[in-house]
């Protein structure tokens, strides 16, 4: 503890003597060294029954629409756009438009999270404003924004994730009163017996090879939404471990090339990148306002009228964390654009651009940056029209500029491409249990 706070002190103030004008002399980082990793484990069984129920649309209110499909591997789990379509739109990714007969009411708020690694036990908040939270102090182990309704049977965090969507009219629920599921949401009738989770998890229990699977799981008793979850974290935590990379493989003696070793040593040294991207998956697991561009709806409740993500203050209520994130993993970070929690930059060098000077980008962001599937009376820009709400952004930044050239830029990319670990595991199925079809 005591070196690695040393380290950040030392990285903090070369950031803010390069803020002030001073130069200061080049620090060459060593190799980092980090503890070993523990994984969650499961049951092969477990992980194949998770696989289909994370590809198979069954799960959705209407049946339309699977986990995979804002988080599709040939998108580095995430879905290669800014701000997805959900529920009301057809098509995977780029190429994913609205439904003429089921119209989304708007697109989601935040950029999909890419999943990597989310098995590892450091990983304890997820989502972009650390909602879902690990609290022993819970009955459930778990701090959710359901409070009370928050029932007992999640793993751990990375299963009571999957809760969250289905139960999100404009992810996977539906929009209000058309299919059980959503008329179950619209009265709050979530985790009770026969809420929401209850009909998913019938629906799930009445196809014969699912209950055949989950009998080789759970055993012979009624399935559960929890048991549902569970598989499907199952699933992600060993399909997108992602630990064999070749900065991976560094730490273990091998040599990088030139130009990503160069790059090792500005993002651990006088860039400053490790200040937050710390630890073996170049995260902190904290949140930090960095100025970022705010697009798309924004999170607001269905009577606020605003669009503003205000980010971490919305869980905490605390002044101090107005528009501060959570500080994302950059394992496979190359094969998951767009960045930012609004998928504001469509490029890693946008992105890494950003970070060096966060006000002064959030004030030229460029619009054609952003990936939004047509959406006919969609407010995008609204943030980035109102000069009092960018004032607000950029005061509460707290990053000081940085100083680099266009070469050492490079060699910083260089280097997060040193992080890609991409190998397929059990991959795409071609068909799941519901028949429904796969995207």
């Amino acid at each position: 503890m005591g070196s690695d706070f040393k380290k950040k002190t030392i990285q903090l103030l070369l950031i803010a003597l390069t803020g002030f004008g001073i130069s200061a002399p080049f620090v060459v980082a060593q190799t980092p060294e980090f503890p070993p990793t523990v994984f969650a484990k499961s049951s092969p069984e477990e992980v194949a029954l998770g696989r289909f129920l994370f590809f198979d649309p069954i799960i959705s209110g209407n049946q339309n629409i699977a986990c995979a499909t804002c988080h599709h591997p040939r998108f580095g789990t995430s879905d290669g756009v800014s701000l997805a379509l959900g529920d009301g739109g057809i098509g995977l990714g780029p190429d994913r438009r609205v439904d003429p007969e089921n119209l989304p009411e708007q697109r989601i708020g935040r950029n999909a999270p890419a999943l990597f690694n989310l098995g590892a036990k450091e990983f304890t908040s997820l989502f972009h404003d650390g909602r879902l939270e690990a609290d022993s102090s819970r009955p459930s182990g778990i701090r959710t924004p359901l409070e009370d309704e928050m029932v007992a049977g999640f793993s751990g965090v990375l299963s009571a994730q999957a809760m969250f969507p289905v139960l999100s009219g404009d992810e996977m629920a539906g929009h209000y009163s058309e299919n059980d599921v959503s008329k179950a949401v619209r009265v709050g009738f979530l985790a009770q017996p026969g809420g929401a989770w209850d009909i998913i998890a019938t629906r799930v229990a009445g196809i014969p090879e699912y209950r055949n699977m989950f009998t080789s799981v759970v055993g012979p008793r009624q399935i559960r939404f929890t048991d549902i979850s569970n598989a499907i974290a199952a699933f992600i935590a060993f399909e997108w471990r992602s630990d064999d990379s070749p900065f991976d493989r560094h730490l273990d003696g091998a040599t990088l090339s030139k130009s990503a070793t160069r790059g090792m040593e500005l993002f651990y040294g006088n860039a400053g990148c490790s200040a937050c991207h710390s630890g073996r998956f170049q995260t902190d697991h904290g949140f930090h306002a960095i100025a970022m561009p705010q697009i798309g709806p924004g999170k607001a409740a269905r009577f606020e009228n605003h669009h503003r993500d205000v980010g971490r203050i919305r869980v905490t209520g605390q002044a101090a964390d107005v528009y501060k994130f959570r500080t994302p993993s950059l394992r496979n970070i190359t094969l998951s654009a767009p960045y930012g929690h609004s998928g504001a930059y469509a490029t890693l060098d946008a992105v890494v651009r950003h970070h060096l000077d966060p006000v002064a980008s959030l004030m030229a962001y460029d619009r054609t940056q952003a990936t939004l599937p047509k959406l006919v009376g969609a407010s995008d820009w609204a943030v980035l029209d109102s000069p009092a709400e960018m004032a607000r952004i950029a005061d509460a930044n707290e990053l000081e500029p940085v100083q680099l050239s266009d070469v050492e830029i490079g060699q910083i990319i260089q280097f997060l491409n040193a992080l890609t670990d991409d190998k397929a595991r059990l991959g795409v199925p071609t068909t799941v249990p519901s028949g429904l079809p796969v995207d």
